[in-house]
């Protein structure tokens, strides 16, 4: 990528990997230890935090602009997938979940939300399991609400939705 490739504007909805969506609210000039350091000034309404992250680290600590149209398909149809469920310990399974939310992957983060949807004829979840199935829910719906222009909760209510249509087509196939 080019020195311009990772440019963003006051007021861009930017992902952060291991935060999520966030918004640049300013763009700031710092002297630190003598040198001058322009830096991004992010703002995470959900988790009331605020970021500041050097415009010549942005790359390197992954931010980037919302996923294309294209991408944000492919993790919704992601979604409508056979579950993968390896048949490894839970903790390392739990690891590799936070590794794909925290990847700031869109479509990595929806094959988490996909194995870990449990309809409500299926049991039920543990704690952590449903932790991380939240986690990950959370952060593509707050994706999804910034490209769409809408609520996270709309966002995330269309995200179950075809978790849940993709879950009864599997029951349906499997009874017929």
């Amino acid at each position: 990528m080019g020195a311009n490739a990772l440019s963003f504007d006051v007021g861009d909805y930017v992902v952060y990997p291991k935060h999520g969506v966030g918004r640049v609210v300013e763009l700031q000039t710092q002297e630190i230890a003598g040198a001058k350091l322009e830096l991004y000034v992010l703002r995470f309404e959900k988790e009331r935090m605020t970021l500041r992250v050097p415009t010549n680290k942005a790359e390197a600590v992954g931010m980037r602009k919302l996923s294309s149209n294209a991408t944000m398909q492919e993790a919704l149809a992601t979604l409508k997938g056979k579950p993968r469920i390896k048949r490894t310990m839970w903790s390392r399974r739990a690891q590799e979940y936070e590794a794909k939310i925290n990847s700031g992957d869109l479509v990595s983060i929806a094959e988490v939300v996909r194995d870990l949807f449990r309809a409500e004829d299926q049991p039920e979840q543990s704690y952590s399991e449903r932790q991380i199935f939240e986690a990950a829910t959370s952060r593509l719906a707050r994706e999804l609400a910034a490209m769409e222009a809408t609520d996270e909760l709309g966002a995330q209510e269309k995200i179950l939705d075809i978790l849940r249509k993709a879950a009864a087509a599997v029951v349906k196939v499997i009874k017929e």
